[in-house]
């Protein structure tokens, strides 16, 4: 019978067209198989708990493979010296045969990160915005969507969602000297998702909409009504949780 391990990933996405494996570029999946699969002599595939647009960062990214070899701790140091710079391994457990990286989570937590001040060693990590933002109207924005279930809005034109009902459990923006950050935490997202609402949220900020227009967009159901995604750089992932009972 195989192992099935967990290992807790951290990468920057500059150079990826994404999580998931893709024909016309080269994805953070494909290097881990191809790595994975070299170090230990068989053939791997990874299950992440989601994917990401091309760009969007991970500071907590989850995935799973199963594999014959028995793996410990030491393996993670070995492995990042097999890796590229810009992936990372943080670590690995063995987890039930059941369990899915991807449908065994619970929820999920992606933090937009916007620079005001201008700073060239964050410029692929934060989306800069020279301008006023009204933080307040954005988080009473955001409030709204604590209440919302349908974000079809939000959601990529034409992606392969069967529903697009999500429960968002928190949605605020927090500002820090010259960062403003946004979190939003929910059971799980719609491709474009974060992206769309922080484009949404800084029209608010902005005074081009108000409240009551965010909730007409809302209402709508139409992606179209809706404002341009906000830059992939300025995205990450922090967070994913499993419920304990997961591990071996």
């Amino acid at each position: 019978m195989k192992n099935k391990y967990f290992i807790e990933i951290a990468f920057d996405g500059t150079n990826y067209c994404g999580w998931q494996k893709q024909k016309n570029g080269i994805s953070v999946q494909q290097v881990i198989n191809e790595k994975l699969s070299l170090k230990l002599n068989e053939s791997i595939e990874v299950v992440g708990a989601g994917r990401t647009d091309a760009g969007v960062h991970a500071e907590y990214f989850v995935a799973h493979f199963d594999t014959d070899v028995e793996i410990n701790e030491d393996f993670i140091q070995e492995m990042n010296k097999f890796l590229p710079n810009d992936i990372m391994f943080k670590s690995i457990k063995k987890v039930k045969s059941d369990v899915n990286a991807r449908f065994s989570a619970v929820n999920r937590t992606y933090q937009y990160r916007i620079l005001t001040k201008k700073n060239p060693f964050l410029l692929n990590y934060t989306y800069y915005y020279f301008g006023k933002l009204n933080i307040e109207s954005m988080n009473n924005a955001a409030s709204i969507l604590i209440i919302t279930s349908d974000f079809t809005s939000f959601s990529k034109l034409h992606g392969n969602s069967k529903t697009n009902i999500c429960k968002v459990l928190k949605a605020e923006w927090t500002q820090h000297d010259d960062l403003i950050v946004f979190t939003i935490t929910a059971n799980r997202f719609l491709r474009n998702m974060v992206r769309a609402i922080v484009g949404t949220l800084l029209e608010v900020g902005k005074g081009e909409i108000s409240l009551k227009d965010f909730e007409k967009i809302i209402e709508t159901k139409n992606r179209c009504m809706a404002s341009t995604s906000a830059p992939a750089k300025g995205l990450f992932l922090t967070g994913i949780e499993y419920h304990k009972t997961i591990y071996k």
